[in-house]
């Protein structure tokens, strides 16, 4: 039989990272300033990814309302129905000699 260690069983005293909470705990000031630093490397790489997600989403967003924009006014200037009624209401119309 295999002995458990070589199995890749973690030992219970290795902790890989233990969660804080800087509120409660009480912290050196180079602790906090290491924290910061991280908080704000890991913000500066998802913005990056944030700003061309955004930007994707607006470009997207901007496409489809002009392409309804331009579609209505396609359609509309195609309409003649007010050309057609007009056109039904002259040839209905009695002639007349103030026609």
């Amino acid at each position: 039989m295999a002995d458990k260690s070589s199995q890749g069983d973690l030992k219970p005293e290795a902790q890989f990272a233990k969660r804080i909470n800087p509120v409660k705990e009480e912290l050196t000031r180079e602790q906090l300033q290491f924290i910061q630093q991280v908080e704000l490397a890991q913000w500066k790489k998802k913005v990056g990814n944030l700003r061309g997600r955004n930007l994707a989403t607006g470009l997207a967003i901007g496409a489809v309302v002009l392409g309804i924009y331009g579609y209505t006014f396609y359609k509309v200037s195609q309409e003649k129905i007010m050309d057609e009624i007009d056109a039904e209401a002259k040839a209905r119309a009695p002639k007349t000699g103030a026609n």
